[in-house]
């Protein structure tokens, strides 16, 4: 039977060779908005259910700032497997931070105590 450190290198391959297959990793994030536009008649602005949209927007940031963007639907469409990449990518790294952990957390050192 492998030791958890033998496991934990052998999956630590496996991560690190399916992150590299990924390809692109947009920074941020791919969310679904519905709005309100701000007219008082409008339907949106008594009813939260009657709200427009939906919209894709991709909210990143770029240094101290908060990057807001909306895109169309060929551009959802273009780059929605990107942010599926980012989505696997920061999947894999808890996977990775959650073996070391258990590795480290099963030295000698720490069992002792």
């Amino acid at each position: 039977m492998p030791s958890v450190e033998q496991q934990a290198k052998r999956r630590q391959r496996q991560i690190v060779a399916e992150i590299a297959k990924l390809g692109l990793c947009p920074p941020g994030s791919l969310v679904t908005r519905m709005t309100r536009c701000g007219t008082p008649t409008c339907r949106c602005s008594s009813d939260p259910a009657q709200r427009h949209g939906p919209y894709p927007t991709w909210i990143h940031k770029v240094g101290t700032k908060t990057v807001t963007r909306t895109l169309s639907p060929s551009q959802l469409e273009r780059y929605q497997p990107l942010f599926e990449n980012t989505k696997r990518l920061r999947e894999l790294i808890g996977e990775l931070e959650a073996i070391a952990a258990e590795v480290v957390e099963n030295t000698d050192e720490w069992s002792r105590r």
